[in-house]
């Protein structure tokens, strides 16, 4: 008589419930499926366990930077602000205003260069937006070389502990810290660049928009559904590798209403309305001002679609595995922030920042630099020069 096998299908073991996953599965459980925008704000900012709020994400633990590769790149920046700078004749007070400084690598270089500029020296200041108490730490740790004290103060109406940043007592001024830096400027800190005081402003955002949330669209085309649909998230209690999988929404979402042009050609979109609302900002102060600004990204001028990734370690991560220890990022489509300043600000490229660098002259400074060298010290000059250019690496920012 013949035996017959018998098979059982064993479940797949799902990848590492986090905390946040905890958190997720909670409120999608109470309220539906939730955006990849109200994903990413959970993931990368949620006060106890939020990727950015509580650890050091740039250099070996997260990603590398221009400004933390050469100096030469600090240079090239910093000659191009005061460029600006001086076209615009030289105004009184100068504010470099930096959103989203990581550690303050940039910063700290754009002003050792002007420190050495008599003019510039006597009316610059420093204006960092940070949102993260730790990284505001760090900031101040890499500019001044000291650390404001922090205390943990006991609300009057509240059992449990809330930390609470330095503030400027003396005044109603919207800063939480004030320190001055090593190279002898001012530096102060805000949570929103509403709160910067207003005057001719140099702003800055280096690798900041690639982590604003952005909304993923699908369009429909079938013999029933023809039109837009949002990508949601939503609970896997199957199969699946992950405690969360991808959904399409069953209707038209806010998102998928207002957020698309009616000539737009791409079958998938990623739009980022909290990045047009900074661009709009930032443009509106400029406009009433003065000032210019250089924004700094991977991204395109509106021919990707699909860009929504995690890093971890350098390596790619899949963006819903252990969320929360993994950097979320999506390419920024410029083509839409051009649109959102429209009739209020000029606008320039997107170009390489292999083509910005090198319009800026920096293979003359490379040269200089590597012929008054050590022979030994060769390689790795060579070695950062190619990251800052090669098209490989972040030449194609």
């Amino acid at each position: 008589m013949e035996k017959k096998r018998a098979f059982s299908a064993k479940a797949q073991a799902k990848t590492k419930e986090t905390k946040l996953v905890q958190q997720i599965k909670t409120r999608v459980s109470a309220t539906g499926p939730m955006t990849v925008a109200e994903y990413m704000k959970e993931i990368c900012m949620n006060p106890m366990s939020g990727y950015y709020m509580h650890r050091d994400v740039i250099g070996s633990s997260g990603v590398i930077t221009s400004p933390e590769i050469s100096q030469l790149y600090g240079d090239v920046i910093a000659e191009w602000c005061l460029k600006e700078w001086i076209k615009a004749g030289k105004p009184k007070p100068w504010y470099i205003v930096e959103i989203g400084p990581n550690r303050g690598a940039l910063s700290d270089e754009l002003l050792r260069v002007f420190s050495q500029n008599n003019d510039a020296r006597e009316v610059v200041s420093l204006h960092l937006v940070e949102v993260s108490p730790h990284l505001s730490q760090l900031q101040e740790l890499k500019l001044c070389g000291t650390v404001s004290v922090v205390k943990d103060v006991l609300e009057a109406d509240d059992s449990r502990r809330h930390l609470h940043l330095h503030t400027n007592q003396d005044n109603d001024e919207l800063m939480y810290k004030h320190n001055i830096t090593k190279h002898g400027v001012p530096v102060s800190w805000y949570r929103s660049i509403e709160d910067v005081p207003q005057g001719f402003s140099c702003i800055i955002a280096y690798e900041l928009f690639d982590a604003f949330p952005i909304h993923k669209l699908q369009r429909l085309k079938n013999k029933t559904n023809e039109g837009w649909r949002e990508v949601l998230i939503d609970l896997d209690d199957g199969q699946g590798e992950h405690h969360l999988r991808y959904v399409l929404s069953r209707g038209p979402t806010p998102a998928s209403q207002f957020f698309i042009d009616a000539d737009e050609t791409r079958t998938s979109l990623e739009v980022s309305p909290e990045s047009g609302v900074l661009v709009q900002e930032i443009a509106a102060r400029i406009e009433k001002e003065g000032g210019y600004s250089l924004l700094i990204d991977y991204g395109h001028d509106g021919t990707k679609t699909d860009t929504f990734r995690a890093f971890r370690s350098h390596a790619l991560h899949d963006p819903l595995s252990e969320p929360g220890t993994a950097d979320l990022t999506a390419d920024v489509d410029f083509s839409y922030l051009k649109k959102m300043v429209k009739g209020k600000a000029l606008t320039y490229g997107p170009i390489t920042q292999q083509d910005f660098l090198t319009n800026m002259n920096i293979k003359s400074r490379f040269e200089k630099i590597l012929a008054s060298a050590k022979p030994e010290l060769h390689k790795d000059l060579i070695a950062s020069y190619d990251m800052l250019l090669g098209p490989e690496h972040l030449g194609k920012i």
